[in-house]
């Protein structure tokens, strides 16, 4: 059985193509971070709210609101020492800062890590993103929040953030 080459490179191609075709469509326009894939992170954050990627803060970031639990954003939401650890490590592991990809990159311009944000809201990113919606749709029952995601943004819980 002789088979040529040509075909087959070009059958892998073309499915490689279709395959980066196809992430760069789900991924939008760099608006993917993956979701928290750490299970005691996402039970226990994800148990109050949406259990937001780590690539979204810098580690910084991560270190503060980890290190503030009983207060956290006015909620006592203070967890046992190991778990704390755990979870501190997964996201610090996973912030914008140790991720290197090109989406994190875009989240970490113009933030300065010695003193950066604990809200998502006050990223410059975050902030251009959204800078053309009115303070009336903030203020709508199904809003309610610059930090409810989901309610704009369908597939958050999966790490995209694109217009919905």
């Amino acid at each position: 059985m002789n088979i040529s080459i040509r075909p087959v490179a070009t059958a892998l191609f073309v499915i490689f193509f279709s395959s980066a075709l196809l992430e760069r469509a789900q991924a939008g326009s760099g608006n993917y971070y993956p979701p928290v894939a750490d299970k005691l992170t996402q039970d226990e954050c994800g148990s109050c709210h949406m259990a937001y990627p780590a690539a979204l803060l810098p580690g910084s970031s991560w270190r503060k609101i980890m290190s503030g639990l009983e207060q956290h954003f006015g909620d006592d939401a203070s967890l046992d020492p190991a778990s704390t650890s755990h979870i501190t490590r997964y996201l610090v592991d996973n912030a914008a800062d140790a991720a290197g990809t090109r989406h994190t990159r875009k989240m970490m311009r113009g933030v300065d890590t010695t003193n950066a944000p604990m809200r998502i809201t006050e990223l410059p990113k975050w902030i251009s993103e959204h800078r053309e919606i009115s303070p009336r749709e903030w203020r709508r029952k199904d809003v309610a929040s610059k930090a409810n995601c989901t309610a704009c943004h369908i597939d958050a819980s999966k790490g995209y953030f694109e217009d919905d």
